[in-house]
């Protein structure tokens, strides 16, 4: 990640490239109050090649776990603790003792991780102080981690369990001996298979009983209800599953259980926003071929181009997406020296027009930017990559001074600064 972010410093060093923050682009309602809209016909008018690489912004959520004050999506969890502008209001952790999350992908660890982790620890890192004022008041003893599957299906990376496992301060609850030995029959198990089952057998560096907090990967469990008491905990109603061998799909076994828990906290994936152009509702992320926007009839559009999980859905790591959008850059470079885009293997063709938007600008002035932009400059409520570079160089500094990387700024507290 933090190479990823030297990449952009090195980029932003070329005087052709301009950043332009705190947009919020599109004509439905405002997703972030206070940020500048930008229609995309605005864009459109100004610019000959457009590259959506907005990701999927929106969490998946359980039919079964509708949102509630003891219910929520991980993506609020990270919000809150990285200071993002949407965050919503800190969790009560000073009531909370149990938190059952659902779901086992490496989000799902990092917010068990991060609920688990002593503050005197992450006060060396960019966690801000709000943050770590209320995770010091946190009551939480136990987080639970369900997966529909096993630890041969699971979703999480090697980095990210061993982070969870070798935490200082709190133990993984030791799996059954059943779960982590190789199966004897099937296909031979993958390198990171093997790692995985290896690791879990180890278990915590922490004998149990020896912590306050623990943890535990409970495989084999899908929710299937929620009933909330307000006088005591909430109960999580779970099916138990096995793995269909042909499938390898999770199915239910006819059993179920019930657990007591302070706070549900799903993370089953992400999607793209449904409400934008070019969004497939099937593939819940935007239509593409081999990088190039789709239109709804089925022909590649001219100039329009997405990478990421813009393109592909909430999938991979990010070494994945930067893959991709190393592919996508060649094809933008490649379109732009062979205007006539090459049909592909499905023939779809090229359509000049772009479905209820103005033409895209062929020829545009390369020191013309959209009018909202222009206006936002102007009353300063646009951030440049200038202002960025005050707000970095300012946050490591207070980091510096409370010996931790850095202190991030809320939204609010950043733009007073640059325009102070």
């Amino acid at each position: 990640m933090r190479n990823c972010t030297h990449k952009f410093d090195q980029a932003a060093e070329d005087s052709r490239l301009k950043f332009f923050g705190n947009v919020d682009i599109g004509d439905s309602a405002k997703t972030i109050p206070h940020a500048v809209q930008l229609p995309l016909g605005s864009i459109f008018k100004n610019y000959s090649h457009v590259l959506f690489a907005t990701g999927c912004t929106l969490p998946t959520l359980h039919e079964a776990l509708p949102p509630s004050s003891y219910c929520i999506p991980a993506l609020s969890m990270v919000h809150w603790y990285t200071q993002h502008p949407n965050a919503s209001a800190a969790p009560a952790l000073d009531k909370i003792s149990h938190v059952s999350l659902i779901g086992n992908g490496n989000v799902s660890l990092d917010v068990a991780r991060m609920l688990l982790t002593d503050v005197d620890v992450l006060a060396k890192y960019d966690v801000p102080q709000p943050v770590l004022e209320v995770l010091s008041r946190s009551a939480v003893k136990h987080v639970s981690i369900f997966a529909r599957r096993g630890p041969l299906e699971a979703a999480f990376t090697m980095k990210e369990l061993r982070e969870l496992i070798n935490l200082p301060n709190a133990s993984m609850v030791p799996l059954e001996q059943s779960l982590v030995e190789p199966p004897t029959s099937g296909p031979p198990l993958t390198r990171q298979q093997t790692r995985v089952l290896n690791l879990l057998k180890e278990g915590s560096k922490n004998a149990p009983g020896t912590t306050t907090k623990t943890w535990s990967l409970d495989f084999f469990r899908s929710p299937i209800g929620i009933t909330d008491n307000t006088s005591s905990a909430a109960q999580l109603s779970l099916a138990h599953t096995s793995v269909d061998p042909a499938t390898k799909r999770a199915v239910e076994t006819g059993q179920t259980s019930t657990v007591s828990t302070d706070l549900v906290v799903t993370s089953l994936g992400f999607h793209g926003e449904p409400t934008v152009n070019f969004y497939d509702p099937g593939l819940r992320h935007l239509r593409t071929v081999s990088g190039r926007i789709v239109g709804s009839n089925g022909s590649v559009i001219r100039n329009l181009y997405a990478s990421g999980w813009a393109s592909t859905g909430a999938k991979g790591v990010l070494a994945s997406t930067m893959m991709n959008a190393y592919h996508v850059a060649s094809t933008i470079i490649n379109d732009w020296q062979n205007p006539e885009v090459p049909s592909s293997s499905n023939d779809v063709g090229v359509d000049p027009q772009v479905e209820n938007l103005p033409p895209l600008n062929l020829e545009p002035e390369l020191d013309s930017y959209p009018e909202e932009i222009q206006k936002g400059i102007a009353e300063k409520v646009i951030t440049q990559y200038a202002d960025w570079k005050r707000i970095n160089e300012e946050e490591i500094r207070r980091g510096e001074a409370l010996g931790k990387e850095r202190e991030r700024m809320g939204w609010k507290e950043a733009s007073q600064f640059v325009t102070g």
